[in-house]
């Protein structure tokens, strides 16, 4: 890795990691007048920031991870604001749309999908930062943003499930190698629900307590996904309903989709026994993009977030290609190719190949590991 290098954590220094507010900013005339406004959102996330990525090129400059908490105020706080933001623009957005704006069908539809694109690329990555640190205020926040989009188990298959079993069979959202997308996402929704229900009534049963405790936090999870659905009911009847629950799954897909690319063909070495090599650099696809990683608060090194998952983001460390495998662009445009399941194994399966080659050549028969089931012990 480049060597860390001491910056100073104020206001300019975070203020890249701001970009994301670029979406309320174009939301707010989509929300207004439609039509043509309806664009710029779309165009901002998946081409501007994609264009901005292949000419400013990478960076692979890593922050001191020994920066002291109280040096990243700035940053923190562009994570803290989202939350009162993603509200106005979920709710408010509906709001306007039913109950103020003379829009077409196709225009509610399509304020409220850019409101979802929000909510997935911008608050489920938030919240994801937020579930792994310690503050109960900010594990707090990360459970209403997932439950927001209805899915707020993704906390307890995150925590207690991804992280331990990444890039083995027992992790749902590991991506086998030749999974198409469409074919993992319908794979993933229920596998991801019923691994996190087992890990929590598991977790519950180490301290005697049965799996309708008012310790699990489902409880949680769907108290608050019915308050939103109650107050999208009590905004729009019916119709707020199905627009509300049409934004939860926009933002469910996207981040199935970022889910996907993350790790897909990536596996951890089968040491016989039930047991796996531990979890490495190499089995997390990284993206040195550098507005990408701006917008998505550095999400794409995700080696590191795996090696040091309560690491603030800007002191997330950069990964070499020696070190771990590097996807050819960012998520904004691999996001793109995922949804196109032949492109994609064009321009990944030989990757996944040479990481093979490259980590493990004295493994010969991948066949187990394709398939996603436990392969014999490598000799």
């Amino acid at each position: 890795m480049p060597k860390a290098k001491q910056p100073a954590f104020v206001l300019p220094k975070a203020a890249p990691f701001y970009l994301c507010y670029v979406n309320l900013v174009l939301f707010v005339p989509a929300c207004i007048f439609g039509g043509f406004w309806l664009l710029p959102n779309l165009i901002f996330n998946f081409v501007l920031i994609g264009f901005f990525d292949e000419i400013a090129g990478l960076f692979d400059q890593n922050a001191d991870p020994n920066t002291p908490e109280e040096n990243l105020f700035w940053h923190r706080l562009a994570i803290l604001l989202w939350l009162p933001t993603q509200i106005i623009m979920s709710l408010g957005g509906l709001y306007y749309t039913t109950q103020i704006a003379d829009h077409s069908v196709i225009e509610s539809w399509m304020v409220m999908l850019l409101a979802g694109l929000s909510m997935g690329g911008v608050g489920i990555v938030f919240a994801h930062e937020m579930m792994h640190q310690k503050p109960a205020l900010e594990r707090h926040m990360a459970d209403i943003l997932m439950s927001m989009t209805l899915y707020g188990h993704f906390r307890s298959e995150h925590l207690l499930v991804h992280h331990r079993y990444v890039g083995t069979p027992i992790d749902a959202v590991t991506a086998r190698y030749g999974e198409g997308f469409w074919r993992f996402f319908i794979r993933v929704l229920p596998e991801s629900f019923k691994s996190a229900w087992r890990a929590e009534v598991a977790k519950l049963g180490k301290r005697g307590l049965s799996a309708w405790s008012l310790r699990n936090p489902f409880w949680k999870y769907g108290a608050i996904s019915v308050a939103f659905l109650l107050a999208a009911y009590l905004i729009g009847g019916l119709w707020g309903v199905v627009l509300y629950i049409h934004h939860a799954f926009v933002a469910v897909l996207l981040l199935e989709v970022i889910n996907y690319i993350e790790h897909y063909g990536l596996t951890r070495e089968y040491l016989g026994n039930g047991k796996y090599e531990h979890v490495k650099p190499q089995h997390a696809w990284n993206a040195a993009h550098k507005y990408s990683n701006f917008l998505l608060v550095n999400l794409q090194r995700h080696s590191d977030h795996h090696f040091k998952p309560e690491r603030r983001y800007p002191l997330l460390q950069n990964y070499s290609a020696d070190e771990a495998p590097q996807l050819p662009f960012g998520y904004p445009i691999m996001v793109g190719c995922a949804f196109v399941p032949r492109f994609w194994k064009s321009r990944m399966n030989p990757r996944v190949r040479a990481w093979r080659q490259k980590f493990y050549p004295h493994i010969e028969d991948w066949t187990a590991y394709n398939e996603g089931s436990n392969p014999a012990p490598s000799r």
